[in-house]
Order: C-alpha cells, then structure tokens, then sequence
C-alpha cells in the first residue's frame, strides 16, 4: 500500500513583479550554454543552438529554466568572466523577450549573476550556496531574488570525484543548510526566497549510495520548511543502477525518473530535469496518482 503524499504547502517564490507559486511540482530545464558539460558536451554551447533548445524546453512544458555558462564537471575548466557573460546574458535577454518563463541563472560568480539579473533573469543558482564569491549574497539580497542553495562537499564550483564517507548523510547535508541558512539571513536574504537543493552525484560523493540514500529519505529536508529542488538528471550515480553495464547520459533518463518519481511522492517542489517531455509527463502523472489517492 503506498504511503500518503506530502501535499505541498502553499508558498511563492518572488521575483520583481512575478511569482512562482510552488503549491504543485515545477518543471525546471536545464541549459547548458558551455563546450563542456559533463552531459550534452557542447550541443548547445552556440548561440542559436541554445536559443533553439530553450524554444523547444518550453514547448515540452517547462516552468523554469536554468541557465549556465560555465560546467562544474570533475574536468571542465575554469571560464573568465567576460567569457561566462558572453554565453549567458544575450541567451537570457533573447528569451525574456520572447516569454515570460521563469529564468535563473547557474553561476557561482556576483557579476554574472547582477548582469543575468538585470537581462531579466529571475533568480540565481548557486552550487557553491553562496561560498564561491564573497559579494554574491549582496546581489542576492540587492535584487531580492530567489537563490538556491545546492550542497556540496566541495566548496569551490568544481566538483570532484572523492568518493567521501558519511556516518549519516542526512545529519550531514541538514548542518550544511542550517550553516548556509544562517550565513544567508545574516547577509539580509529573505528565508522565504531560499530553495534548497541536496546536490546529488558527485556533488555529495563518488559513491552512488549516498545519493540513493537522499533521495529515500528526502522528507527529512521539510523540517526547514522551505522548497526542495532535486536534480538527478544524468549524474553519474546513475550510470550503475544496471548490473553488468555502465548508462550512458541518454540512457540514465529513465532512472532519473524513477528516483524523481520517488521525489516527488515525498514534497519536492521542483525537479531539474535535461529531457524536458519525460519530466513534464512525469510530473503530470504524479498530479494523477495524487488525485486518485485523494479520492
């Protein structure tokens, strides 16, 4: 017999005049502007390949995109500033004229964030939550926007393949966001506009256990009573799942949406997903199962 859902509480996030209300599961795609993502390599790393696949992620029902110019992958390099705003603020003003699509902006650097933001981003997302740049919480908290908190056992943006041990991963990640919470706050950022993200693959360790091992006890995560972002999408702790052979990116898509799936069930308001169409039917039948156990 199927445990209950969590049923979402009712919050909004804001952004200028726009809000996003998280009262049901968001959809946010993940765009990829660099010659090196760990995923799609530079499938989208040219200007109008970019703009053609944010076109399409919004036809496949996206809610929110996520917009990065530089990787954080194990053996992706570093990318300078003028290089970063160049990938990701004339994509972010083009799709803000065209719609009015939620937008954020990945990056762990303030100036890229204050330049995506006045392009007509609406929120920024951190990996490093807020310990890559030391003026990246004044922007956050200038603009007053929302910003995601992604934990990471690194605390540059690159990640790592460390294969890190915890005696309980959960206890790990929870000191992890109330010490980013607490930094945040004090720096004048609204709790309200705070959403956490427990990382997934490499980003908590190179071994794939812990990362199963979030994903079943991610309720955990409601006792800050704020949103909860997941984003599995092809990372390596989903490359083994199949005894005998090693998934490549396209291939982990249908894992991720079995863990998403399981996510989901239990709260989590907003999936990061790269194959846009199978979150969006993913978070349609999560709507119906909902439904039916309502009734």
């Amino acid at each position: 017999m199927f445990s209950a859902p969590f049923e979402l509480p009712s919050r909004t996030l804001h952004s200028g005049q726009k809000e996003l209300k998280l009262d049901t599961p968001r959809l946010m795609g993940i765009l990829n502007s660099t010659p090196d993502s760990f995923s799609d390599g530079s499938s989208f790393y040219k200007f109008d390949a970019a703009l053609a696949q944010a076109r399409k992620m919004i036809t496949d029902g996206a809610d929110w995109l996520d917009i990065g110019g530089e990787s954080s992958g194990p053996e992706s390099t570093d990318v300078s500033l003028d290089e970063e705003l160049q990938r990701v603020v004339p994509l972010i003003q083009t799709i803000r004229a065209e719609s009015d699509i939620w937008i954020s902006v990945d990056t762990w650097k303030a100036e890229v964030a204050r330049q995506s933001l006045e392009a007509g981003a609406d929120a920024v997302n951190d990996v490093t939550a807020l310990r890559g740049d030391a003026e990246m919480a004044k922007v956050i908290a200038e603009y007053q926007v929302p910003v995601i908190l992604m934990f990471s056992k690194d605390s540059s943006a690159r990640t790592t393949r460390v294969q890190s041990d915890y005696e309980d991963v959960l206890d790990t990640l929870k000191s992890f966001f109330r010490e980013r919470l607490e930094f945040a706050e004090s720096n004048g950022i609204h709790k309200s506009q705070i959403v956490l993200d427990p990382g997934m693959g490499l980003f908590i360790s190179g071994k794939a256990k812990y990362s199963f091992e979030v994903i079943r006890s991610i309720s955990e995560l409601h006792e800050f009573d704020l949103p909860l972002l997941l984003g599995p999408s092809r990372k390596s702790f989903l490359a083994e799942v199949s005894p005998g052979r090693s998934l490549n990116f396209s291939e982990r898509d249908i894992p991720c949406v079995a863990v998403s799936s399981i996510a989901l069930w239990q709260g989590v308001s907003i999936i990061r997903f790269h194959a846009v169409e199978q979150g969006r039917l993913l978070i349609d039948t999560i709507k119906a199962l909902k439904s039916g156990a309502a009734i």
